[in-house]
């Protein structure tokens, strides 16, 4: 009777074991390298090979396979081999053609590219490709002409980096003996309610939601937040206006304790820099003010819990009429003073400034050196 094959031995440098858990941790790995690599760790901790098997869910030859190969080549052997298939009908230069024009400016009646209209576009200039062929090439490129995202060019505007700075000063380090308060509204809130329930979700199937749903007008919101504890004191107003405004403040000016100051951080909305706005807190010397940047509410720290609020409870939200979302808006802000906590602030416009510089830096000439006294 034959003997037993006695398993080729495993032995792992630091260097090569690092590699392999690096392969099984990255969500990237195929998953049959990743098998590889784990069968590899395996034996070299001394496993058998049965036991390999039996712990990852294949065979013992399949364990016997890539622990002989791991041993004759190292970690390319656990790599597969290029396998012979058709060869590419479009060289490189096509490929270029298609980059080409899906990174340029769309012709007149269009406004984007597409995959069809790329081929049409390559034929009508003597290069026959079929739209797959397109899609392929500007997948492996990672072009994606149908993607966009937003963005803003911002100049380098001092009055921007100056106010920046103050918000960000502000945050970090408040002034002694003051709330500092952010605020702002939320305008134009829906009350729409699904005209039939939706299904909750279960094991192997997303929720459903009814695509039909009723409107029942809107609502708008002032909100402010307690930088110091990240409390938030939230109310429904009719009118977005100075009016609304000014009482919400003298609402914050009854319930904060008298002895401290109270300093807001405000975008430049209307209802905020009006005249009878302004009239207001010069009546007031309790009351101090720092804007935000034009283009910048996201230097609002309301506007971060608005975000929440949104993702929470407005977007996938019933509401049956505006009170019921009103309703719903408290009882969300009521959970979140609960277990309120202060943001943590995290930017800075200092900072920000010098890279936006850095980035922005235009060569000049060589400075002249100094005479020597």
């Amino acid at each position: 009777m034959a003997g037993r094959t006695r398993a080729v031995p495993v032995r792992l440098t630091i260097k090569r074991r690092r590699k392999l858990e690096q392969i099984v941790a990255a969500g990237s790995s195929p998953q049959r390298l990743v098998l590889r690599a784990r069968i590899v760790l395996a034996a070299a901790s001394g496993v058998a090979n049965a036991a390999i098997a039996r712990d990852l869910g294949c065979g013992v030859a399949v364990v016997r396979t890539w622990r002989a190969r791991f041993a004759v080549r190292g970690i390319p052997g656990l790599f597969d081999k290029p396998r012979s298939g058709r060869p590419e009908t479009h060289g490189p230069s096509a490929r270029l053609a298609v980059l080409a024009v899906a990174t340029s400016v769309p012709p007149d009646g269009e406004s984007q590219w597409s995959h069809t209209l790329i081929a049409g576009h390559l034929g009508e200039r003597g290069l026959a490709i079929s739209p797959a062929t397109v899609g392929r090439v500007l997948s492996e490129a990672r072009v994606r002409p149908h993607k966009v995202r937003g963005w803003l060019n911002r100049a380098d505007d001092p009055a921007f980096w100056i106010r920046a700075g103050q918000v960000c000063r502000l945050y970090l380090t408040p002034p002694p003996g003051t709330v500092l308060i952010s605020i702002d509204e939320k305008t134009g809130i829906q009350a729409k309610s699904r005209k039939h329930p939706g299904i909750p979700a279960r094991p192997g199937r997303d929720a459903r939601r009814e695509f039909e749903y009723v409107r029942h007008g809107t609502i708008s919101v002032i909100a402010a937040m307690n930088v110091a504890t990240g409390e938030v004191i939230a109310e429904r107003i009719e009118k977005n206006d100075s009016a609304a405004f000014t009482a919400f403040l003298a609402m914050l000016h009854q319930m904060i304790p008298p002895c401290l100051r109270i300093h807001l951080i405000m975008d430049n909305g209307s209802s905020h820099t009006s005249a009878a706005t302004r009239a207001w807190l010069a009546a007031r010397p309790r009351f101090a003010v720092t804007y935000t940047p034009k283009h910048a509410s996201w230097l609002n720290m309301i506007e971060q819990w608005f975000g929440v609020l949104t993702r929470r409870l407005l977007r996938r939200g019933d509401f049956a009429s505006r009170d019921d979302l009103e309703a719903k808006i408290t009882a969300f802000t009521i959970r979140h003073n609960k277990h309120a906590r202060p943001y943590k602030w995290n930017y800075d416009a200092d900072a920000d400034h010098a890279r936006y510089l850095e980035r922005h830096r235009q060569p000049g000439p060589e400075p002249a050196l100094a005479e020597a006294a």
